[in-house]
Protein backbone atom coordinates (compact mmCIF):
# COMPACT_ATOMS: atom_id res chain seq x y z
CA UNK A 1 0.00 0.00 0.00
CA UNK A 2 1.37 3.53 -1.05
CA UNK A 3 2.12 6.14 2.14
CA UNK A 4 1.12 9.37 2.09
CA UNK A 5 4.46 10.80 0.49
CA UNK A 6 4.13 8.46 -2.70
CA UNK A 7 0.48 9.92 -3.27
CA UNK A 8 2.23 13.39 -3.03
CA UNK A 9 1.64 14.72 0.39
CA UNK A 10 4.35 17.08 1.11
CA UNK A 11 6.29 15.65 4.29
CA UNK A 12 5.79 18.68 5.98
CA UNK A 13 1.73 17.38 6.36
CA UNK A 14 2.91 13.67 6.28
CA UNK A 15 4.42 14.16 8.99
CA UNK A 16 1.49 16.04 11.16
CA UNK A 17 -0.46 13.39 9.83
CA UNK A 18 2.22 10.09 11.17
CA UNK A 19 1.93 12.05 14.37
CA UNK A 20 -1.52 11.65 15.13
CA UNK A 21 -1.30 7.75 14.24
CA UNK A 22 -2.28 8.42 10.45
CA UNK A 23 0.08 6.46 8.96
CA UNK A 24 -1.59 4.44 5.88
CA UNK A 25 -4.09 6.06 3.92
CA UNK A 26 -7.82 4.53 3.28
CA UNK A 27 -8.72 3.90 -0.14
CA UNK A 28 -10.42 7.16 -1.01
CA UNK A 29 -7.66 8.63 0.19
CA UNK A 30 -5.52 6.88 -1.89
CA UNK A 31 -7.58 7.27 -5.05
CA UNK A 32 -8.24 10.77 -4.96
CA UNK A 33 -5.03 12.40 -3.51
CA UNK A 34 -2.73 11.87 -7.05
CA UNK A 35 -5.39 14.23 -8.62
CA UNK A 36 -6.55 16.22 -5.85
CA UNK A 37 -3.13 17.22 -5.40
CA UNK A 38 -2.38 18.17 -8.90
CA UNK A 39 -5.49 20.90 -8.77
CA UNK A 40 -8.04 18.53 -10.77
CA UNK A 41 -11.78 18.48 -10.15
CA UNK A 42 -12.77 15.78 -8.17
CA UNK A 43 -15.99 13.85 -7.49
CA UNK A 44 -15.63 11.54 -4.80
CA UNK A 45 -18.19 9.14 -2.91
CA UNK A 46 -16.94 7.21 -0.23
CA UNK A 47 -18.72 5.34 2.83
CA UNK A 48 -19.62 6.77 6.16
CA UNK A 49 -16.37 6.92 8.24
CA UNK A 50 -13.99 6.17 5.05
CA UNK A 51 -11.78 9.20 5.45
CA UNK A 52 -13.45 11.63 3.42
CA UNK A 53 -12.31 14.84 5.01
CA UNK A 54 -9.34 13.73 5.23
CA UNK A 55 -8.96 13.66 1.38
CA UNK A 56 -9.97 16.95 0.77
CA UNK A 57 -8.16 18.60 3.77
CA UNK A 58 -4.59 17.48 2.65
CA UNK A 59 -4.85 18.80 -0.71
CA UNK A 60 -6.48 22.29 0.48
CA UNK A 61 -4.00 23.07 3.19
CA UNK A 62 -1.02 22.01 0.68
CA UNK A 63 -2.08 23.85 -2.32
CA UNK A 64 -3.10 26.83 -0.73
CA UNK A 65 0.64 27.16 1.73
CA UNK A 66 2.85 30.18 0.81
CA UNK A 67 0.75 32.46 0.75
CA UNK A 68 -1.75 35.09 3.12
CA UNK A 69 -5.35 35.61 2.25
CA UNK A 70 -6.76 39.32 2.66
CA UNK A 71 -9.43 40.60 4.83
CA UNK A 72 -12.59 38.80 3.32
CA UNK A 73 -11.62 37.39 1.35
CA UNK A 74 -10.73 33.72 2.48
CA UNK A 75 -8.74 31.07 -0.65
CA UNK A 76 -10.37 28.31 0.74
CA UNK A 77 -14.05 27.13 1.38
CA UNK A 78 -15.18 24.12 2.69
CA UNK A 79 -19.20 23.92 3.00
CA UNK A 80 -21.16 21.15 5.38
CA UNK A 81 -24.69 20.77 5.74
CA UNK A 82 -24.79 21.15 9.67
CA UNK A 83 -22.80 22.68 12.45
CA UNK A 84 -21.16 19.85 14.09
CA UNK A 85 -20.02 18.27 10.56
CA UNK A 86 -18.29 21.92 9.97
CA UNK A 87 -16.89 21.93 13.73
CA UNK A 88 -15.41 18.59 13.27
CA UNK A 89 -13.70 19.56 9.54
CA UNK A 90 -12.25 22.27 11.55
CA UNK A 91 -10.47 19.79 13.65
CA UNK A 92 -9.06 17.54 11.20
CA UNK A 93 -7.82 20.72 9.35
CA UNK A 94 -6.06 22.84 12.46
CA UNK A 95 -3.18 20.80 12.68
CA UNK A 96 -2.60 20.93 8.89
CA UNK A 97 -2.93 24.53 8.40
CA UNK A 98 -0.92 25.09 11.67
CA UNK A 99 1.59 23.51 10.25
CA UNK A 100 1.48 25.23 7.06
CA UNK A 101 0.53 28.42 8.07
CA UNK A 102 -2.63 28.75 7.39
CA UNK A 103 -5.77 30.60 9.11
CA UNK A 104 -9.18 28.43 9.54
CA UNK A 105 -12.47 29.86 10.84
CA UNK A 106 -15.80 27.93 11.05
CA UNK A 107 -18.93 30.25 10.09
CA UNK A 108 -22.75 28.71 10.72
CA UNK A 109 -25.91 29.77 12.45
CA UNK A 110 -27.49 29.80 15.67
CA UNK A 111 -24.74 31.70 16.99
CA UNK A 112 -23.97 35.42 16.93
CA UNK A 113 -22.11 36.74 14.31
CA UNK A 114 -20.04 39.31 15.38
CA UNK A 115 -16.99 37.14 16.03
CA UNK A 116 -17.30 35.39 12.39
CA UNK A 117 -17.55 38.84 10.75
CA UNK A 118 -14.03 39.61 13.16
CA UNK A 119 -12.14 36.45 12.38
CA UNK A 120 -13.19 37.17 8.52
CA UNK A 121 -11.87 40.64 8.63
CA UNK A 122 -8.95 39.51 10.40
CA UNK A 123 -8.08 37.27 7.09
CA UNK A 124 -8.61 33.85 7.33
CA UNK A 125 -7.23 31.57 4.94
CA UNK A 126 -9.72 28.86 4.55
CA UNK A 127 -13.43 29.42 5.95
CA UNK A 128 -15.53 25.81 6.61
CA UNK A 129 -19.18 26.77 6.88
CA UNK A 130 -22.93 26.08 6.51
CA UNK A 131 -24.18 27.82 3.72
CA UNK A 132 -27.12 29.74 5.26
CA UNK A 133 -25.03 31.89 7.06
CA UNK A 134 -22.42 31.87 4.68
CA UNK A 135 -25.12 33.34 2.53
CA UNK A 136 -26.49 36.34 5.13
CA UNK A 137 -22.41 37.68 5.35
CA UNK A 138 -21.96 37.63 1.43
CA UNK A 139 -25.14 39.57 0.97
CA UNK A 140 -24.47 41.58 4.10
CA UNK A 141 -20.68 42.06 2.06
CA UNK A 142 -18.65 40.99 5.06
CA UNK A 143 -17.33 37.63 3.02
CA UNK A 144 -16.04 37.80 -0.61
CA UNK A 145 -15.73 34.52 -2.69
CA UNK A 146 -13.71 36.12 -5.54
CA UNK A 147 -10.46 35.09 -4.57
CA UNK A 148 -11.21 31.34 -3.73
CA UNK A 149 -9.26 28.92 -4.76
CA UNK A 150 -10.43 25.81 -3.81
CA UNK A 151 -13.58 24.72 -3.01
CA UNK A 152 -15.24 21.92 -1.28
CA UNK A 153 -18.84 20.60 -1.10
CA UNK A 154 -18.99 17.31 1.81
CA UNK A 155 -22.14 15.56 2.47
CA UNK A 156 -23.52 17.01 -0.73
CA UNK A 157 -26.78 14.70 -0.70
CA UNK A 158 -27.56 15.82 2.64
CA UNK A 159 -27.49 19.47 1.78
CA UNK A 160 -29.76 18.55 -0.75
CA UNK A 161 -32.17 16.73 1.42
CA UNK A 162 -31.93 20.10 3.30
CA UNK A 163 -33.12 22.14 0.92
CA UNK A 164 -30.11 24.27 1.07
CA UNK A 165 -28.98 23.39 -3.01
CA UNK A 166 -30.53 26.89 -4.43
CA UNK A 167 -28.05 28.36 -1.61
CA UNK A 168 -25.12 26.31 -2.71
CA UNK A 169 -25.77 27.11 -6.02
CA UNK A 170 -25.27 30.56 -5.23
CA UNK A 171 -22.08 30.23 -3.47
CA UNK A 172 -20.27 27.96 -6.21
CA UNK A 173 -21.15 30.59 -8.84
CA UNK A 174 -19.74 33.48 -6.60
CA UNK A 175 -16.62 31.52 -6.83
CA UNK A 176 -13.57 31.72 -9.46
CA UNK A 177 -14.71 29.85 -12.55
CA UNK A 178 -11.58 28.60 -13.07
CA UNK A 179 -11.12 26.89 -9.56
CA UNK A 180 -10.31 23.83 -8.31
CA UNK A 181 -13.94 22.27 -6.94
CA UNK A 182 -14.10 18.99 -5.18
CA UNK A 183 -17.58 17.28 -4.09
CA UNK A 184 -17.07 14.24 -1.47
CA UNK A 185 -20.06 12.56 -0.03
CA UNK A 186 -21.53 9.14 0.97
CA UNK A 187 -24.59 9.10 -2.10
CA UNK A 188 -24.70 10.82 -5.20
CA UNK A 189 -28.26 11.65 -5.75
CA UNK A 190 -31.25 14.39 -5.15
CA UNK A 191 -29.92 17.13 -7.22
CA UNK A 192 -26.38 16.82 -6.77
CA UNK A 193 -25.67 15.81 -10.27
CA UNK A 194 -26.76 18.97 -11.56
CA UNK A 195 -24.77 20.30 -9.30
CA UNK A 196 -21.80 18.47 -10.89
CA UNK A 197 -22.75 18.99 -14.60
CA UNK A 198 -22.45 22.57 -14.23
CA UNK A 199 -19.91 23.48 -11.11
CA UNK A 200 -17.56 20.66 -11.97
CA UNK A 201 -15.23 20.57 -15.42
CA UNK A 202 -13.20 17.52 -16.48
CA UNK A 203 -13.74 16.02 -13.14
CA UNK A 204 -11.64 13.00 -12.18
CA UNK A 205 -14.54 10.47 -10.29
CA UNK A 206 -13.56 7.96 -7.89
CA UNK A 207 -15.49 5.49 -5.95
CA UNK A 208 -14.98 3.26 -2.97
CA UNK A 209 -17.62 0.59 -2.03
CA UNK A 210 -20.89 0.23 -3.08
CA UNK A 211 -22.34 0.86 0.05
CA UNK A 212 -22.23 3.49 2.57
CA UNK A 213 -21.38 1.31 5.64
CA UNK A 214 -18.93 -0.90 5.74
CA UNK A 215 -21.11 -4.01 6.47
CA UNK A 216 -17.58 -6.39 6.62
CA UNK A 217 -17.14 -4.78 10.40
CA UNK A 218 -20.65 -4.09 11.19
CA UNK A 219 -22.87 -6.56 13.00
CA UNK A 220 -26.89 -5.70 12.19
CA UNK A 221 -29.39 -7.06 14.91
CA UNK A 222 -33.18 -6.80 15.04
CA UNK A 223 -34.88 -6.79 18.17
CA UNK A 224 -38.49 -6.92 18.24
CA UNK A 225 -39.99 -5.88 21.45
CA UNK A 226 -44.36 -5.81 22.77
CA UNK A 227 -45.03 -2.30 23.47
CA UNK A 228 -44.81 -2.65 27.19
CA UNK A 229 -41.16 -4.36 27.48
CA UNK A 230 -39.51 -1.57 24.88
CA UNK A 231 -38.56 1.28 27.95
CA UNK A 232 -36.96 -1.67 30.08
CA UNK A 233 -35.10 -3.20 26.41
CA UNK A 234 -33.62 0.11 25.38
CA UNK A 235 -32.67 0.75 28.77
CA UNK A 236 -30.71 -2.25 29.37
CA UNK A 237 -29.02 -1.66 26.09
CA UNK A 238 -27.78 1.64 27.35
CA UNK A 239 -25.97 0.08 30.30
CA UNK A 240 -22.80 -1.60 28.97
CA UNK A 241 -19.28 -0.26 29.52
CA UNK A 242 -18.86 0.93 26.00
CA UNK A 243 -20.03 4.18 24.55
CA UNK A 244 -23.17 3.72 22.36
CA UNK A 245 -25.61 6.02 20.65
CA UNK A 246 -29.09 5.66 20.74
CA UNK A 247 -31.13 7.49 17.82
CA UNK A 248 -34.76 8.60 18.52
CA UNK A 249 -37.15 9.93 15.61
CA UNK A 250 -37.77 13.55 17.23
CA UNK A 251 -36.51 16.02 19.69
CA UNK A 252 -38.63 16.03 22.49
CA UNK A 253 -38.16 11.80 22.25
CA UNK A 254 -34.20 12.31 22.35
CA UNK A 255 -34.92 14.96 25.83
CA UNK A 256 -37.10 12.57 27.50
CA UNK A 257 -34.91 9.57 27.28
CA UNK A 258 -31.47 11.06 28.10
CA UNK A 259 -33.31 12.12 31.23
CA UNK A 260 -34.47 8.98 31.93
CA UNK A 261 -31.68 7.08 31.26
CA UNK A 262 -30.25 9.59 33.77
CA UNK A 263 -32.10 9.40 36.60
CA UNK A 264 -32.07 5.18 36.40
CA UNK A 265 -28.42 5.71 37.29
CA UNK A 266 -27.04 5.48 33.35
CA UNK A 267 -25.55 9.12 32.69
CA UNK A 268 -26.93 10.35 29.51
CA UNK A 269 -26.29 13.55 26.98
CA UNK A 270 -28.92 14.49 24.59
CA UNK A 271 -28.24 15.87 20.79
CA UNK A 272 -30.73 17.58 18.76
CA UNK A 273 -31.72 20.71 17.43
CA UNK A 274 -33.13 22.64 20.08
CA UNK A 275 -29.45 22.84 22.30
CA UNK A 276 -27.74 26.11 21.93
CA UNK A 277 -24.15 25.41 19.84
CA UNK A 278 -22.67 25.86 22.98
CA UNK A 279 -24.32 23.29 24.98
CA UNK A 280 -24.34 20.77 21.80
CA UNK A 281 -20.57 21.15 22.17
CA UNK A 282 -20.05 20.31 25.89
CA UNK A 283 -22.25 17.65 25.18
CA UNK A 284 -20.39 15.98 22.33
CA UNK A 285 -16.92 16.88 24.59
CA UNK A 286 -18.68 14.85 27.33
CA UNK A 287 -19.10 11.53 25.04
CA UNK A 288 -15.99 12.15 23.49
CA UNK A 289 -14.46 12.12 26.52
CA UNK A 290 -12.16 9.23 27.77
CA UNK A 291 -13.65 7.27 30.84
CA UNK A 292 -10.42 8.05 32.76
CA UNK A 293 -11.59 11.71 32.64
CA UNK A 294 -15.12 11.04 33.82
CA UNK A 295 -16.42 10.65 29.92
CA UNK A 296 -20.25 10.32 29.57
CA UNK A 297 -20.68 6.55 27.68
CA UNK A 298 -24.34 7.24 26.43
CA UNK A 299 -25.31 9.58 23.72
CA UNK A 300 -29.40 9.89 22.83
CA UNK A 301 -29.63 12.41 19.58
CA UNK A 302 -31.97 12.62 16.46
CA UNK A 303 -30.69 12.66 12.80
CA UNK A 304 -28.80 15.72 13.67
CA UNK A 305 -25.90 13.52 14.63
CA UNK A 306 -26.42 10.82 12.04
CA UNK A 307 -24.11 12.59 9.64
CA UNK A 308 -20.46 13.88 10.00
CA UNK A 309 -20.04 13.38 13.76
CA UNK A 310 -17.20 11.25 14.68
CA UNK A 311 -16.42 9.77 18.27
CA UNK A 312 -14.11 6.96 18.41
CA UNK A 313 -14.88 3.66 19.41
CA UNK A 314 -18.50 3.78 19.77
CA UNK A 315 -19.50 0.16 20.14
CA UNK A 316 -23.29 0.12 19.46
CA UNK A 317 -25.81 1.77 18.14
CA UNK A 318 -29.65 1.82 19.16
CA UNK A 319 -32.49 3.04 17.06
CA UNK A 320 -34.56 3.30 19.41
CA UNK A 321 -36.87 4.21 16.82
CA UNK A 322 -36.95 3.09 13.01
CA UNK A 323 -36.01 5.80 10.92
CA UNK A 324 -38.13 7.04 8.11
CA UNK A 325 -35.79 5.97 5.19
CA UNK A 326 -32.89 3.55 4.29
CA UNK A 327 -30.38 6.67 4.34
CA UNK A 328 -31.13 7.72 6.98
CA UNK A 329 -30.50 4.20 8.86
CA UNK A 330 -27.09 3.74 7.18
CA UNK A 331 -25.64 7.21 7.91
CA UNK A 332 -27.31 6.36 11.65
CA UNK A 333 -25.53 3.05 11.56
CA UNK A 334 -22.28 4.51 10.48
CA UNK A 335 -21.38 6.18 13.32
CA UNK A 336 -20.02 3.12 14.69
CA UNK A 337 -17.56 0.39 12.50
CA UNK A 338 -15.85 3.59 11.51
CA UNK A 339 -12.14 3.52 10.18
CA UNK A 340 -11.71 -0.36 10.03
CA UNK A 341 -13.19 -0.37 13.38
CA UNK A 342 -15.82 -3.47 14.55
CA UNK A 343 -19.34 -2.52 16.04
CA UNK A 344 -23.09 -3.76 16.50
CA UNK A 345 -26.47 -1.71 15.26
CA UNK A 346 -29.73 -3.13 17.16
CA UNK A 347 -32.98 -1.69 15.78
CA UNK A 348 -35.85 -2.03 18.15
CA UNK A 349 -39.11 -2.66 16.49
CA UNK A 350 -42.36 -2.90 17.71
CA UNK A 351 -44.71 -5.76 16.09
CA UNK A 352 -46.99 -2.97 14.27
CA UNK A 353 -43.42 -1.57 12.31
CA UNK A 354 -42.07 -5.20 11.46
CA UNK A 355 -43.60 -4.29 7.46
CA UNK A 356 -42.14 -1.07 7.22
CA UNK A 357 -38.95 -1.99 8.57
CA UNK A 358 -38.17 -4.83 6.47
CA UNK A 359 -39.18 -2.55 3.32
CA UNK A 360 -36.22 -0.56 4.63
CA UNK A 361 -33.59 -2.96 5.13
CA UNK A 362 -34.31 -4.24 1.93
CA UNK A 363 -33.45 -0.88 0.82
CA UNK A 364 -30.47 -0.69 2.45
CA UNK A 365 -29.88 -4.11 1.14
CA UNK A 366 -29.35 -5.14 5.13
CA UNK A 367 -30.17 -8.51 6.13
CA UNK A 368 -30.95 -9.48 9.52
CA UNK A 369 -33.28 -11.79 11.33
CA UNK A 370 -36.70 -10.30 13.69
CA UNK A 371 -35.37 -11.62 17.20
CA UNK A 372 -38.71 -11.38 19.80
CA UNK A 373 -36.81 -10.72 22.99
CA UNK A 374 -37.23 -8.89 26.64
CA UNK A 375 -34.69 -6.79 28.56
CA UNK A 376 -33.45 -10.35 30.28
CA UNK A 377 -33.38 -12.56 26.85
CA UNK A 378 -29.66 -13.86 26.51
CA UNK A 379 -29.39 -12.28 23.68
CA UNK A 380 -29.64 -8.85 24.86
CA UNK A 381 -27.44 -10.14 27.36
CA UNK A 382 -24.59 -11.14 25.68
CA UNK A 383 -24.65 -8.69 23.46
CA UNK A 384 -24.91 -5.65 26.49
CA UNK A 385 -22.33 -8.12 28.44
CA UNK A 386 -20.18 -6.58 31.38
CA UNK A 387 -22.64 -3.58 33.18
CA UNK A 388 -21.51 0.19 34.18
CA UNK A 389 -21.67 1.08 37.53
CA UNK A 390 -24.68 2.37 38.42
CA UNK A 391 -24.66 6.26 38.91
CA UNK A 392 -26.75 7.60 41.43
CA UNK A 393 -27.98 11.09 40.44
CA UNK A 394 -28.63 14.34 43.51
CA UNK A 395 -30.39 17.06 42.64
CA UNK A 396 -28.17 20.12 42.56
CA UNK A 397 -29.94 23.59 43.30
CA UNK A 398 -30.58 25.86 40.93
CA UNK A 399 -30.96 29.43 41.18
CA UNK A 400 -33.32 30.91 39.35
CA UNK A 401 -33.45 34.62 38.41
CA UNK A 402 -35.24 35.23 35.58
CA UNK A 403 -32.37 36.57 33.71
CA UNK A 404 -29.96 34.77 30.95
CA UNK A 405 -27.47 31.88 31.71
CA UNK A 406 -24.44 33.02 33.29
CA UNK A 407 -21.55 30.95 32.06
CA UNK A 408 -18.81 32.78 30.74
CA UNK A 409 -17.92 30.74 27.04
CA UNK A 410 -14.49 31.66 25.79
CA UNK A 411 -11.39 29.64 23.23
CA UNK A 412 -8.22 29.97 24.15
CA UNK A 413 -5.13 29.29 22.54
CA UNK A 414 -4.85 27.79 18.62
CA UNK A 415 -8.13 26.16 18.60
CA UNK A 416 -9.84 28.74 20.95
CA UNK A 417 -13.51 29.70 19.80
CA UNK A 418 -13.73 32.80 18.18
CA UNK A 419 -17.65 33.02 18.81
CA UNK A 420 -17.78 32.18 22.52
CA UNK A 421 -20.19 34.20 24.63
CA UNK A 422 -22.36 33.79 27.52
CA UNK A 423 -24.44 30.85 27.52
CA UNK A 424 -27.06 29.23 29.27
CA UNK A 425 -30.94 29.11 29.66
CA UNK A 426 -33.03 31.16 32.24
CA UNK A 427 -31.77 31.86 35.50
CA UNK A 428 -28.47 30.90 36.67
CA UNK A 429 -28.53 27.04 35.25
CA UNK A 430 -26.25 28.11 32.56
CA UNK A 431 -22.78 26.36 32.06
CA UNK A 432 -19.59 27.49 33.46
CA UNK A 433 -16.50 28.96 31.81
CA UNK A 434 -16.49 26.52 28.12
CA UNK A 435 -15.24 26.52 24.73
CA UNK A 436 -12.86 24.81 22.08
CA UNK A 437 -9.89 24.06 23.93
CA UNK A 438 -10.52 26.28 26.98
CA UNK A 439 -12.15 25.85 30.12
CA UNK A 440 -15.00 23.72 29.80
CA UNK A 441 -17.29 23.50 32.41
CA UNK A 442 -21.09 22.98 33.81
CA UNK A 443 -22.50 24.34 36.30
CA UNK A 444 -19.85 27.26 37.67
CA UNK A 445 -16.64 26.08 37.06
CA UNK A 446 -16.45 22.36 37.59
CA UNK A 447 -14.23 21.91 34.97
CA UNK A 448 -14.01 19.92 31.19
CA UNK A 449 -12.70 17.08 29.39
CA UNK A 450 -10.19 17.11 26.52
CA UNK A 451 -7.49 20.32 25.65
CA UNK A 452 -8.87 22.39 28.44
CA UNK A 453 -8.86 22.49 32.29
CA UNK A 454 -10.23 19.31 33.78
CA UNK A 455 -11.77 19.42 36.92
CA UNK A 456 -13.66 15.77 37.00
CA UNK A 457 -16.33 14.86 34.05
CA UNK A 458 -16.96 17.35 31.60
CA UNK A 459 -19.92 19.50 31.33
CA UNK A 460 -23.13 18.85 29.70
CA UNK A 461 -25.94 20.09 28.38
CA UNK A 462 -29.48 18.88 28.34
CA UNK A 463 -33.32 19.44 28.97
CA UNK A 464 -34.22 19.12 32.18
CA UNK A 465 -33.25 20.15 35.70
CA UNK A 466 -29.76 20.53 36.66
CA UNK A 467 -28.67 17.22 38.20
CA UNK A 468 -25.17 16.07 39.94
CA UNK A 469 -23.65 12.44 39.45
CA UNK A 470 -21.87 10.65 41.55
CA UNK A 471 -21.11 7.13 41.13
CA UNK A 472 -22.26 4.62 43.99
CA UNK A 473 -19.57 2.01 43.99
CA UNK A 474 -17.61 4.31 46.46
CA UNK A 475 -14.95 5.06 43.62
CA UNK A 476 -12.86 7.77 43.48
CA UNK A 477 -14.74 9.44 40.50
CA UNK A 478 -15.24 12.87 40.26
CA UNK A 479 -18.66 13.84 40.09
CA UNK A 480 -19.92 16.21 37.12
CA UNK A 481 -23.09 18.51 36.89
CA UNK A 482 -25.32 18.98 33.70
CA UNK A 483 -26.06 22.19 32.78
CA UNK A 484 -29.34 21.66 31.28
CA UNK A 485 -30.55 24.66 29.71
CA UNK A 486 -30.79 24.90 26.18
CA UNK A 487 -29.37 28.56 26.21
CA UNK A 488 -32.29 30.34 24.35
CA UNK A 489 -32.33 33.78 24.59
CA UNK A 490 -28.28 34.18 25.88
CA UNK A 491 -26.34 36.79 25.34
CA UNK A 492 -23.21 36.51 24.06
CA UNK A 493 -19.37 37.89 24.76
CA UNK A 494 -16.54 37.46 22.53
CA UNK A 495 -14.40 35.23 23.75
CA UNK A 496 -10.85 34.06 22.85
CA UNK A 497 -9.64 33.66 19.12
CA UNK A 498 -6.41 31.47 18.31
CA UNK A 499 -5.54 29.99 14.99
CA UNK A 500 -9.23 28.29 14.68
CA UNK A 501 -12.11 30.03 15.08
CA UNK A 502 -15.54 28.06 15.89
CA UNK A 503 -18.33 30.49 16.59
CA UNK A 504 -19.95 29.07 19.25
CA UNK A 505 -22.20 30.42 22.32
Amino acid sequence: MPSFLDLGVPARLARVLAETGKSEPFPIQTGTLPDSLAGRDVLGRGRTGSGKTLAFALPLVARLEGRRSTAGHPRGLVLAPTRELATQIAATLLPLADAAGLRVTTVFGGVSQRPQEQALRSGVDIVVACPGRLDDLMKQKVVHLDRVEITVLDEADHMADLGFLPVVTRILAATPRGGQRMLFSATLDRGVDGLVRKFLQNEVRHEVDESSVPAAAMTHRVFQVNDDAKNDLVRTLASGTGRRILFTRTKHQAKKLAKKLTSDGIPAVDLHGNLSQNARERNLAAFGAADADGGVRVLVATDVAARGVHVDNVELVVHVDPPAEHKAYLHRSGRTARAGAEGTVVTVVLPSQKRDLSDLLRKAAITAPFEPVDAAHPAVDELVGERAAHVKPSAVAVESSGGSGSGRSGGSGRSGSAGAGRAGGSGRSGAGRSGGAGRAGGSGRSGGAGAGRSGGRPAVASSGSAVRYSSTTGSSAASFSADTSNGDGARRRRGGRGRVSTSGS
